[in-house]
């Protein structure tokens, strides 16, 4: 393991359900930002994944806190969720703030903004 504090999450699932982390993976990337144009894993927006009593939590940021997208992209990737995890899941804002260090490795770009 690097010494090095990486942006990238680990999820705690990922320990106990590696497979059911993987297909999540799949599903969460068919979740895009209409505006961005890149999907929840490229992005770096799923932050930790959990399941506590049978149910799975899902901690997500946004690319800004007021992104208009919101409620559209935290529904999205509740519902695919609770479709392959075959569980209730629920999807919680998370207070962490997003930069282009958290994007997936190789899909971070200018985007022109400096």
């Amino acid at each position: 393991m690097s010494d090095t504090p990486s942006n990238v999450p680990h999820w705690d699932a990922e320990d106990t359900h590696p497979e059911l982390c993987d297909k999540l993976r799949d599903v969460f990337r068919e979740v895009r930002d209409p505006e961005i144009g890149m999907d929840l894993i490229q992005l770096g927006l799923v932050r930790n994944v959990t399941i506590v009593d049978g149910k799975l939590k899902i901690d997500m940021i946004l690319t800004t806190p007021y992104c208009p997208y919101a409620p559209m992209l935290m529904e999205s990737a509740r519902k695919k969720a609770e479709a392959v995890a075959e569980m209730p899941a629920e999807v919680a804002y998370g207070k962490e703030v997003w930069d282009q260090s958290m994007m997936e490795d190789g899909t971070s770009f200018d985007w022109g903004l400096f």
